[in-house]
Order: structure tokens, then C-alpha cells, then sequence
């Protein structure tokens, strides 16, 4: 744990007797511009960056998720396909080194072992899809196969931009909390380092 980290945990379990999950102590130690840094791999929306960078410190890990979901149903929908903005195509996982690449490939795993024909039929659906609603695709694909999200993509092209857009957000949440998770192993390992 880098000796910021580590004085700030200590001053946190001075204040309120909880030990505080090393991540979250890394995050909540990190100057704005690293802090900004790591959230961004999370969610690409400024205003949310902007706002769980300026809400530290976090007291819990949970306390960092609540306030990260409060801030997702905040966001007006400009700020939303922001964040979509950084979501590649399912099917065309993310080429960059940065975590949120590395992030996308991982997410986007049941896509790779697609069979030929599904992988055209995604990337049919994610291009009408794209042409229905003005933007990515997005769903959280950690977990899904590319059948299932083959399916959910075909289902919601049925829907209205009223309809489709709590369904965008939600799928959102899931993915940021997923990266939340994700960042705080890595600044774990970085702190054990």
C-alpha cells in the first residue's frame, strides 16, 4: 500500500473504528486528475467522473456503489451517450491496453466464441440497432452468450426511444458496477505491491 493510502486508511479508522477496504483507500488517496483517471475506465460520462471523483472520500465500498448508481440515474441522457461514446461494438471488442479495453475484451467473451452465423446476425442487429436509436448497442455482456444477447438486441429493437432508454441506463449501472469492481481489485493489487 503506497504510504498516502496508507495514512489516509489509518485516519479513516481513527475517525469512525471501520477498516476501510484498501481499494476504495487507494481510490480515496489518489490526487483528482488519477482518481478521474481510474473512474473513467468505469464510466466515460464527464459529469459522472466529475461527481463520484469530487464525492471521495468513500467511508465503504458501498457508499462508493450508491453513490455511483445516484449519479448514473442523475445523468441526462446527452451524458448517457457520452458514456456509450467508449462502448465498442458487441462482436468488435476494444483494441486499446488501457483497463477499459482490457475491461470490454473480457466483458465481450461470450461474443468471440459466436458461431458464424450468429456473428453476422449480432452484427446485423447491432447496426440496425445503431440506425433505430442513433447509438451503440449496449448491454452488459459479462456472463451472456452471444445468443443471449443476440436475442436481447432483436427484442429491443421493438422498443420506443422512451422504452429503450431505462433499459440503456440499466445496463449501464451493471456494467459500471462491474468496472467499480473491477478498479478497486486493481488498485488492491497495486496497494499490495
Amino acid at each position: 500500500m503506497t504510504a498516502v493510502a496508507a495514512k489516509a486508511q489509518k485516519a479513516y479508522q481513527a475517525q469512525t473504528g471501520r477498516v476501510v477496504d484498501q481499494g476504495l483507500a487507494a481510490l480515496n488517496a489518489l490526487d483528482q486528475t488519477r482518481a478521474a483517471k481510474e473512474l473513467a475506465a468505469c464510466c466515460a460520462s464527464s459529469r459522472w467522473v466529475a461527481a463520484l471523483t469530487a464525492g471521495r472520500p468513500f467511508g465503504t465500498v458501498a457508499e462508493l456503489y450508491s453513490a455511483a448508481a445516484v449519479v448514473l440515474t442523475m445523468m441526462d441522457w446527452p451524458d448517457v451517450l457520452e458514456a456509450l461514446a467508449a462502448h465498442p461494438r458487441i462482436g468488435s471488442p476494444a483494441t486499446g491496453t488501457d483497463p477499459e479495453a482490457a475491461w470490454s475484451r473480457l466483458e465481450q467473451a461470450g461474443a468471440q466464441g459466436a458461431t458464424v452465423s450468429t456473428a453476422e446476425a449480432l452484427a446485423a442487429a447491432n447496426a440496425a440497432y445503431e440506425d433505430r436509436f442513433g447509438h451503440v448497442f449496449l448491454i452488459r455482456a459479462a456472463g451472456r452468450s452471444a445468443e443471449e444477447m443476440l436475442a436481447s438486441a432483436l427484442d429491443r429493437l421493438g422498443h420506443d426511444e422512451p422504452t429503450e432508454q431505462p433499459v440503456v441506463r440499466a445496463e449501464l449501472a451493471q456494467i459500471v458496477r462491474l468496472r467499480l469492481d473491477r478498479m478497486l481489485d486493481g488498485l488492491r493489487q497495486r496497494a499490495d505491491a
